[in-house]
């Protein structure tokens, strides 16, 4: 039976933690230029229908959070998704000279229907690298929107909505600096077996 992760619909005017990872947990970035290619298409086939909040890029999955535009058709972004994961796959199966799927069919979304609970979200997607220990310090991760969203150099990211939520851009990197009890959202991150 198809999970709830799976199936849930996005809809207008609602936040979403978005990921999905690598077929049998393979890589889905090869090399350095692959982070760049997968955030160009992002910025192309996604930022007219959503607000990009958050994300970090692992070797073998993403994590995304996103807030849905207001006048958005509810199947329009799920379509929007499916072209940017296509666009991103086909270019790496052709410079990796493989074939077949790069990704799980389906992406995961899940609704993030508390303020807490996007503060604490947006915190685990930052500390993720250090999670699985690729970096010691997250904050020097290259792959994630932690200092695009402490920067004050143009972004796509909804940097402004970010930073109120957590008050001020003090406050933010402030948050940032106490790890936070990772177990108050571990039910909502991912199914049994991923």
């Amino acid at each position: 039976m198809p999970s709830k992760k799976i199936k849930t619909p996005l809809e207008p005017g609602k936040v979403y933690h978005i990921y999905n990872r690598g077929n049998n947990h393979q890589k889905v970035f090869f090399k350095g230029s692959d982070f760049s290619l997968f955030l160009e298409n992002l910025s192309k086939y996604l930022t007219d229908y959503c607000s990009i909040y958050a994300y970090v890029l692992i070797p073998n999955h993403y994590h995304l959070v996103l807030r849905v535009n207001d006048d958005l058709e509810v199947n329009e972004l799920s379509n929007r998704f499916l072209k940017f994961s296509l666009s991103y796959t086909n270019k790496i199966n052709f410079e990796e000279s493989r074939n077949g799927s790069l990704f799980l069919s389906h992406f995961r979304r899940i609704h993030v229907d508390t303020e807490d609970y996007l503060r604490r979200l947006i915190f685990y997607l930052h500390h993720n690298p250090t999670k699985h220990e690729m970096i010691k310090d997250f904050k020097n991760y290259p792959h994630s929107s932690y200092k695009s969203l402490i920067s004050d150099k143009p972004t796509r990211l909804a940097r402004k909505n970010v930073l109120e939520l957590f008050g001020t851009k003090e406050e933010f990197i402030n948050y940032h600096q106490v790890l936070h009890n990772e177990a108050i959202i571990k039910k909502y991150l991912f199914d049994e077996g991923e």
